[in-house]
């Protein structure tokens, strides 16, 4: 956490939410879990990374599901068990995605289909089993996690650069669809995060050419998405719907 984490805004509307988190057993997701479990709110997470995914649980009081998402059965009764236990979800994130690096000429069309279910599909499934939740209670809230990458044609991601841009088109689509339902879904773009697997491709140098890439200075972190994420699934932004909302410090 940095220094101005005590100084973060409260969202009373949060208050006693059921929230549901895709991936947040670590990195950008687990800064989200944190985040809406300090506003109060109900959280609980999908995530397949058992020993980081139970430590998160335990720091934050939220309720750990072991679900491989690229199971939409699977996935579909772990959400249905859940509500049947705590009542509709109010909020959704669908951050859960996996940045593999790969070549174009190395890609198969087994691995186009898997990076396709680990990216994109499970983001309209579990969409699809909350929403009647949130018709039932007058309204809800679905984020989805995009990313700066495939605005920057970034290199060794075509798979999951195309599901990232896919996820924008999906965002406005759903918006529009659930939007008389008083069901709002908008899209996060983060830049790049320094995150423990980020890490694992970028040295120090490589960083500080990354913030002199920003119009900021300074590393984003979790929790600066994750602000974000509070505010949009907050009643402040109660008209805001189908747009993609960049946290990036102006990365160009």
């Amino acid at each position: 956490m940095n220094q101005e984490s005590g100084r973060r805004a409260v969202y009373p509307s949060l208050r006693g939410k059921n929230v549901l988190i895709t991936g947040g057993g670590s990195g950008i997701g687990a800064g989200i879990v944190e985040a809406f479990a300090k506003q109060g709110a109900n959280v609980a997470f999908i995530d397949i990374c058992e020993p980081e995914s139970r430590e998160v649980a335990e720091r934050t009081g939220a309720k750990f599901l072991w679900v491989d998402l690229r199971d939409i059965p699977a996935t579909k009764k772990a959400i249905a068990a859940l509500e049947n236990e705590r009542g509709p979800t109010h909020v959704l994130v669908n951050n859960a995605a996996n940045d593999d690096r790969h070549s174009f000429d190395e890609v198969t069309e087994e691995y186009w289909d898997e990076r396709l279910s680990t990216n994109l599909k499970h983001q309209f499934f579990c969409a699809q089993a909350v929403v009647g939740g949130m018709r039932s209670s007058g309204g809800g809230v679905i984020l989805n996690l995009g990313s700066i990458s495939w605005h920057l044609a970034l290199p060794e991601l075509v798979l999951y650069q195309t599901c990232k841009a896919a996820i924008e088109g999906l965002t406005r689509s759903l918006a529009r669809d659930l939007g008389p339902d008083n069901i709002r879904v908008n899209c996060i773009v983060p830049g790049n995060v320094r995150t423990p697997r980020q890490l694992k491709w970028y040295t120090p140098e490589a960083e500080a050419e990354l913030v002199e890439a920003q119009c900021l200075d300074g590393r984003l972190m979790p929790e600066d998405v994750a602000a974000l994420a509070l505010f949009l699934a907050s009643d402040d932004a109660r008209l805001m719907t189908g747009h993609e909302y960049f946290v990036d410090a102006g990365w160009r």
